[in-house]
């Protein structure tokens, strides 16, 4: 099972917008999810008048069923400057690629442990990485968009936007940029790439 934890309300405040849309995920049965301290967190976002509407749903990592509940909520998106994710990091990379022009940011964190990776059937995986790392890099996660797994940049190997390694395949680290430039964020490729903290456990996250 996967344990999912809500970032601090500091670490989110520092880096959301104005104005956000907020997507609560359920989360899957196979999922340890923090729902009423992010229920608390929303009510207070509310209460400061800092998001435009909550869409609450399950399995968030469907994207033929997502697609449609957003459509529907397009104003209210369209009205903020962001969308706040709190789901693993499948969800996280689901939502990126369906609002590909606007800012997607993740408000969970994802303990590593062997588990149910969501119901997705896109190449979309959660590393579990204790500190995600999809707020630096627009919601697509390197170590699954690179064919190298590289995390703090591309390999200089690219051409014409094609991996090296695999000419079938898109660049990873070129799709996080155009993706960054698109949604006005290339601030975050100067940010210092987030080690990974082995410390952080399951025992840490209760």
């Amino acid at each position: 099972m996967l344990i999912t934890k809500q970032k601090s309300r500091e670490d989110l405040q520092s880096l959301l917008p104005e104005k956000v849309f907020v997507l609560l995920c359920h989360g899957c049965k196979e999922v340890s999810f923090p729902e009423q301290e992010i229920e608390q967190l929303i009510s207070e976002f509310l209460a400061a008048d800092q998001v435009t509407g909550v869409l609450t749903t399950d399995y968030i990592c469907n994207p033929e069923n997502l697609s449609l509940r957003l459509e529907r909520r397009r104003a209210m998106i369209d009205e903020a400057d962001g969308v706040l994710v709190f789901s693993c990091g499948v969800g996280v990379q689901t939502v990126s690629e369906l609002l590909d022009c606007t800012a997607v940011y993740a408000g969970c964190d994802t303990i590593r442990l062997p588990g149910f990776q969501g119901v997705t059937p896109l190449e979309y995986d959660c590393g579990q990485c204790g500190e995600c790392y999809l707020n630096l890099t627009g919601g697509i996660w390197p170590i699954t968009a690179c064919s190298k797994s590289l995390v703090n940049g591309q390999c200089g190997g690219a051409q014409n936007g094609r991996c090296e390694a695999d000419p079938d395949m898109e660049c990873g680290w070129e799709r996080i940029y155009r993706r960054l430039e698109a949604v006005g964020r290339l601030d975050a490729v100067k940010c210092p790439t987030q080690i990974r903290n082995f410390a952080i456990d399951a025992d840490k996250s209760r």
